[in-house]
């Protein structure tokens, strides 16, 4: 399969600091690393390695005697899957003060880390949340908004000839490996259940409650698959932004999974064409992707929150708090697309409206512009969103 390069800057981060870089599986972290980092890389340990992860778990000092031996100083060493092991956390920490050691931190969970209570390094590392492909990567000549919306944008399966089977081998994956190898429940066919109606939420407040009934298991155990979904990077919460006064806001968070072409696998969609109404939902999540994936590479202190007034009045995104941005996957924007960004507009809060949809051309209707996606993500990678733009 043919490597696609990624954009994110963590050979930068590396020249001075330890990086961690976790996302879901797949995403592609070992070939970034071998093929964008291998020679900054003096040493490497793969946990995956059950021969190792034994020897670690009985003695997580093995590897700093090892760099001892060796009398490394000042060089970068790379542990892949660190959340197999959390005691390592503390002999890096140890590394980095006494040996001057960057590393580079990869993992595919974050649970057991929080639950072990461990150092995640303070200020002596960057965190960093690694995602499927985005659209300057693959560029006018690979990128699709069809295949971007039914396959997703895990690399193998953005480019593979028979999405529907490798999704559907990637959702039972995660049930049979990942969700059960975090010891969070037994009972697969019931977490199951739960997945596909969490599917169902994609992109919308969220109900514990109503998950549950439909899932057939209690709100706290819902509550608690929610959060082992943040833990293992399948999903994430955008806040709810309450920041006007005129019209007073909503203040639960909206739900997003972390790829379209999982969220069509897990409601088992047909592939899905321009007017149905499942596009213009998995269109929205590709632009929250786009936006999350930028904001976790180039701004990982900006923020992204939605608003929704308790009169029923929406804005998809506001972005570093000055930016209102409202999605729609139509082909011709007409007034009614604005109610939620004039609303919002009254209490003259943000700097900048926008609608992100399938327009040819951009254009400014009543103060508001109208963007092509292509358009609206050309800036956004370029930087026009940024917390340190003079607008």
């Amino acid at each position: 399969m043919t490597y696609i390069s990624r954009i994110i800057p963590v050979a930068e981060i590396l020249k001075t600091r330890t990086v961690l870089l976790f996302g879901p599986r797949q995403t592609g972290k070992s070939s970034l690393v071998r093929e964008q980092l291998s020679s900054l890389i003096t040493k490497s340990y793969n946990l995956l390695d059950q021969g190792l992860l034994l020897r670690v778990l009985a003695d997580p000092t093995l590897i700093r005697k090892e760099i001892e031996y060796e009398d490394l100083r000042n060089v970068v060493i790379f542990i892949d899957e660190i959340q197999k092991c959390p005691a390592l956390m503390d002999e890096v920490h140890l590394m980095i003060e006494e040996r001057g050691i960057r590393f580079l931190l990869t993992g595919s969970s974050a649970r057991k880390l929080k639950k072990s209570g461990v150092n995640l390094l303070g200020g002596r590392g960057r965190d960093r949340m690694f995602h499927p492909l985005v659209f300057p990567e693959l560029g006018p000549d690979h990128f699709r908004l069809d295949r971007a919306l039914n396959h997703g944008l895990i690399p193998s399966h953005y480019l593979s000839q028979d999405p529907d089977e490798d999704l559907a081998s990637y959702v039972g994956r995660y049930l049979t490996e990942e969700i059960s190898g975090e010891g969070v429940s037994r009972n697969l066919p019931a977490f199951s259940r739960f997945l596909q109606v969490a599917s169902t939420m994609n992109g919308q407040m969220i109900n514990y409650s109503a998950v549950a009934n439909d899932a057939q298991v209690s709100r706290s155990t819902v509550q608690n698959w929610f959060q082992v979904l943040y833990d293992t990077l399948l999903a994430w919460e955008i806040p709810s932004f309450t920041r006007t006064v005129k019209r007073k806001a909503i203040e639960t968070a909206k739900f997003y999974f972390f790829d379209t072409g999982v969220v069509r696998a897990l409601r088992r969609l047909p592939r899905v064409v321009p007017q149905q109404t499942e596009w213009g939902e998995l269109f929205e999540q590709f632009i929250m992707m786009e936006i999350k994936s930028w904001l976790d590479y180039f701004e990982p202190l900006g923020t992204l929150h939605y608003w929704r007034s308790t009169s029923q009045f929406e804005v998809d995104f506001i972005l570093n708090n000055q930016f209102a941005i409202e999605v729609k996957s139509a082909d011709r924007i007409s007034n009614k697309h604005m109610n939620g960004l004039k609303a919002l507009r009254e209490d003259n809060i943000c700097s900048a409206y926008l609608i992100v949809c399938s327009e040819e051309r951009p254009r400014l209707e009543d103060g508001i512009e109208i963007l092509p996606w292509q358009t609206f993500l050309d800036q956004l990678w370029q930087g026009r969103f940024s917390q340190k733009t003079k607008i």
